[in-house]
């Protein structure tokens, strides 16, 4: 039986939730749909790199042989063997890593949410790149820090300038963000030296350091960098996720964090989900376990580094020589700086006029917005696509001038 509701509820939302807001990219992405659009805005994997087959199979052989298990509650720090994996995996000749120094999260993008709730007051400093990735900008802001804005330039972030940013010993920053490989959104990798320089820096400094690394596997070379938790394992947060070799439908990360952080993470995912689904997991170990990423990656690395030269390709022969851009050895992005006086948001509108889209820069800076800047997608994307996109936003951009 219905009620009559003479007074509607008038919703007095937290304060927390009014400053919430959306992702300038997913609002994009709704625009992108439409199949005329060639789209360079999404930083989503190319669906010709999934393992359908492969992961049929799995859930077909976890299910058939452990299925009261999978489909059961799990531990809120993972399911135990592929905890074990991942550990062996980020160990090194001189750093071993701890299978419960493992938290397995739903997607990386809870783990940024959980670090957040974690490490983060009202008004608390936060360092990040400049620009920095979206999501974690968005996942941050829930916390009301106060962000600091570390200089970077075409090398990427510059440790020598971090404490310029970190603040007093009274105010003292509680983490500092960072993606060192293929950065979202530029592209820009960290040498070794200053990967070395920055977990240096973090530690005399007594600061929390993330290393945020979805697409250190996506090396055109199939050179992987070294990974600064071996550097550090006391001072430095590793976030992974299977999300960009496997598959984002899974939402399956994890985080790997020293014991006393790691199980304030695991207190704050029990209030989030109790745990990440058993089944993903125990699907994602079969798939795994046995060396298939080694085989499957490296058809990643060629589908990807043959679309960003045809991009870079595109570029080189349509673009005004008075715009530059990234160069990446990896990843799935390329970042475009234009001449200053031309506004990236009011291009996107034209671009999409003319069945093009692309994601401007402004919304990755915590602090200053450079609004001459946009970020390029070219991993789902064929190569006869990207060669025609480029040429519609060369003359975009050439109008402009």
């Amino acid at each position: 039986m219905k009620i009559e509701n003479p007074n509607p509820i008038e919703w007095q939302f937290s304060e927390r939730a009014q400053g919430l807001q959306s992702s300038f990219i997913r609002e994009i992405l709704k625009i992108t749909q439409r199949p005329e659009i060639i789209s360079f805005a999404g930083g989503l994997p190319s669906p010709a790199t999934f393992p359908v087959e492969r992961m049929k199979a799995s859930y077909d052989r976890v299910l058939s042989e452990t299925g009261k298990v999978a489909l059961q509650y799990g531990p809120t720090d993972g399911f135990g063997p592929l905890k074990e994996w991942i550990a062996n995996t980020l160990s090194t000749e001189g750093t071993k890593i701890l299978p419960e120094q493992i938290l397995m999260v739903s997607g990386s993008q809870q783990a940024l949410d959980l670090i957040g709730k974690v490490l983060i007051d009202e008004g608390s400093r936060v360092l990040v790149e400049t620009p920095s990735y979206l999501g974690a900008l968005q996942a941050f802001s829930v916390y009301r820090p106060e962000f600091g804005s570390v200089v970077t330039d075409e090398h990427g972030l510059v440790p020598s300038s971090i404490e310029d940013v970190a603040g007093g010993a009274n105010a003292r920053a509680r983490l500092l963000y960072s993606l060192p490989n293929f950065q979202n959104p530029t592209g820009r990798s960290l040498s070794i030296e200053r990967r070395l320089e920055l977990v240096q820096t973090c530690a005399r400094l007594g600061l929390p350091l993330i290393e945020d690394d979805p697409y250190g596997a996506l090396s055109y070379k199939g050179e992987p960098m070294p990974k600064m938790v071996a550097m550090n394992p006391d001072g430095v947060i590793y976030m992974g996720s299977f999300s960009k070799v496997l598959t984002p439908g899974i939402r399956l990360g994890y985080v790997c964090a020293p014991l006393p952080l790691v199980r304030r993470l695991e207190l704050a995912k029990q209030a989030a989900d109790l745990h990440t689904a058993q089944l993903t997991q125990m699907v994602v170990y079969d798939v795994v376990k046995d060396g298939f990423l080694d085989q499957h990656i490296p058809t990643i690395r060629a589908l990807y580094g043959n679309q960003c030269q045809a991009m870079l390709d595109a570029m080189a022969a349509h673009f005004p020589p008075q715009v530059s851009w990234t160069r990446p050895e990896g990843g799935m992005f390329i970042w475009v700086t234009l001449p200053q006086h031309i506004d990236a948001m009011k291009l996107l509108d034209q671009a999409i006029a003319a069945r093009v889209a692309f994601v401007p820069g402004a919304p990755f800076y915590a602090t200053n917005p450079e609004t001459n800047t946009l970020r390029l997608s070219f991993v789902t994307v064929p190569p006869e696509r990207i060669r025609e996109g480029i040429a519609i936003l060369g003359k975009l951009i050439a109008a402009a001038m």
